[in-house]
This record gives C-alpha cells, structure tokens and sequence, in this order.
C-alpha cells in the first residue's frame, strides 16, 4: 500500500500534530510501510500572520499535484485543512483517488478567539473541506459525535500514544523546577490565546506557577505575570523531567481535541487538573478513575472551578496516574490508523460524494 500524507503542520513546529504524525510515521515505516510525506518543508513558506513559527506553504497547489502525481498513492491521508491539505484534496478529487482526513484542531473555536466573530461562522468550512473523505479520524468519542452532529464524517477513531521509554515516573527531575517553591504546578503547550492559559495563572492557589512553551503570547504573558516561570520550549527527556519534577499538571484549554500533553503527564506519574471538557473528559473521566471509572485511585480532577481542580489533583494518586498513562501506545494508535486509510481503500468503489476541487 502507498500512502502518502499530507500535512500543513510539521517540524520544526512543536505540538500534539506534529508529534502525533511524526509517531505515526515512525511506526507505519517500522511495519514497512512506504509513506511519501508533503509537508511544508517541501515549498515556499511564509509565517502565519500572528504566529510566525507557523509557516504556511505558499500557493502549493501546482506543486502538490506534480509531487503526488510523480508517487502515485493508493491512498492519501490529509492531516490539516491548510494550503497543503485543500491542494491534497482537489488533487485526489481530480483523479478520484481515495483520502481520509483528520480533526486535529478546533479552528472554528481557535478563529473566533482571534477574531470576535462567532464559531459558528467558521464550520461550514469545515464541512466542506471534510465531506468527500473517507473517513475522518477523531481521536476521541466526544469529538466524533460533535462531528457526526454536525454532519461531518463517517468518523473514524484514531487515539493517541505516549513513548514509553521517555514519558515514565522514573528517570531524571528538572533542576529548574527542583529548586521552587512548592507545589509546582506545571502547564504545557504553544503559548497562545485559545488556550486560555491566564485561567491557570489568575487562579489563586499556593505554589509557582511554571509554563513550558512557545508562542505568539510568550512575551505578553511573561510581563502580565512575573510571579510565573517560563522556561520557553522543552522536548524529549528534558520535558520528561520536567513532569517528574512538578507536583500537578494544570491544562486550562477548553479547545483541544484531546490533549497529548496530558497523557503524557500522566506517564510520568504527574496527576492532572482540567476543566470538564472534550478531550479531558475522554481521558481523566468525571470521576477522576478514568472513562470508565475503572482506577482504583484518582489519576486527576475536573471541576468547572479551575483552582479546585488543582486542590483536588494535588490529593491524587502518582502511581496511579503512571500505570494509566503508560496504557496509552502508538501502537495500538497506529492500528487504527491503518484500519481507516484500509477501509478507505476498499471502499473506493463506493460512489463519492459530488464535491467541488
């Protein structure tokens, strides 16, 4: 099977996309999958206005085509709604080759942060970008029935993974984090507005207060809260050490699709604080023991109050939280990816919707 992959997001940008499909690449060529990669590295970049360590491929349409005309997939998948993935589109509508998509992101809500405007009017965009796909994969139940709701699918679950070997409870703390004052209460993600990061530090609760990350709000958020530490970016075993060295995890975004961050807190034995929302939901549970309440101790806390969130995570189980972090595996992940783009291929027969390139 020829896959090729097409995806606006990609390094050197860092976050849950990218480390999701640079997983998945990994695995799919581990299994001798041969996958043909378009991604911006490939064509002229410039920075998304507001958020200059996104490049956006400019004008890829020409491009896009002649690179997949030259491999001739037999099935390509579309990672984002970019200029890369609407040119991956037309070009598979074209030659009536079949695709797959993914909901990563939630630009309606991430557009209406930006611009005022409501999120409303952003999802037909959506719909159209996702009608002819085969399958549109969703990484939780939640996010598939808001889809299938409203009119976007056949959905298809593709979940998320953890490396085992670097997100675990034992291994190196992080000497920034090991010398404040306790408990340290640790945030990781792109510093950016929709994910509503100064609900996590307004919240009015004892510690420090420490950001991993980058973005267009880093330096904003450095002068409006000084009492907090942010350490910029951090990957692999040093971001590792960082979730061993805090005391609880707070993710404040209301906007995720699932949050890979989180999981991979929990792997490393670091209990979490969320609001009850798709993607914590799908993870921590209301109760705190899972989806199906099946822990027998807290692994994290939900609450619609943020700060008693983070008082009850405190009270959580450490080595609960490791034993259901490490479930999560790319493995697995990776069989239902290649479950979806195989039933995309055998359905290619099947009449498609009447779409427009």
């Amino acid at each position: 099977m020829r896959i090729a992959l097409a995806t606006d997001a990609w390094l050197p940008q860092v976050n849950g996309v990218v480390r999701t499909l640079g997983a998945t690449v990994t695995e799919l060529d581990r299994r001798g999958y041969e996958v043909e990669l378009i991604t911006p590295e490939r064509f002229l970049t410039m920075p998304l206005p507001g958020y200059a360590s996104i490049r956006l491929a400019m004008a890829p349409r020409f491009n896009v085509r002649r690179m997949l005309d030259g491999y001739a997939p037999d099935v390509v998948h579309i990672a984002t709604e970019g200029p890369i993935g609407w040119s991956a589109r037309g070009w598979c509508l074209s030659r009536q080759v079949p695709f797959t998509t993914a909901f990563h992101t939630r630009f309606p809500d991430y557009a209406a942060v930006r611009t005022g405007l409501s999120a409303e009017r952003f999802w037909p965009i959506l719909q159209r970008f996702h009608r002819p796909s085969r399958a549109v994969l969703a990484a939780t139940p939640t996010l598939e029935a808001e889809l299938q709701a409203r009119g976007i699918g056949p959905t298809h679950r593709w979940s998320r993974g953890i490396d085992r070997w670097l997100f675990r409870p034992d291994g190196d703390r992080h000497s920034a984090l090991e010398r404040l004052p306790r408990p340290v209460l640790l945030s990781v993600g792109r510093v950016a507005p929709e994910k509503n990061l100064e609900a996590f530090l307004e919240a009015n609760v004892a510690g420090t207060k420490v950001v991993v990350g980058d973005g267009p709000a880093l330096a904003e958020l450095r002068q409006r809260y000084p009492q907090a530490v942010f350490l910029g970016a951090l990957q692999g075993q040093e971001l590792a050490a960082a979730y061993r060295s805090a005391d609880c995890f707070v993710f404040p975004s209301r906007t995720d699709t699932f949050g890979l961050v989180v999981i991979e807190a929990l792997a490393c034995g670091l209990p979490v604080a969320a609001y009850p929302v798709a993607g914590p939901l799908d993870i921590i549970g209301r109760s705190g023991r899972g989806v199906e309440a099946a822990m027998p101790a807290t692994i994290g806390a939900l609450d619609d109050d943020l700060e008693c969130a983070i008082e009850k995570a405190l009270r959580c189980d450490r080595l609960a939280a490791a034993v259901f972090g490490s479930r999560f595996s790319w493995d697995r992940a990776t069989d239902q990816f290649i479950g979806a783009i195989s039933a995309a291929m055998a359905a290619r027969t099947r009449p498609r919707v009447p779409e427009a390139a």
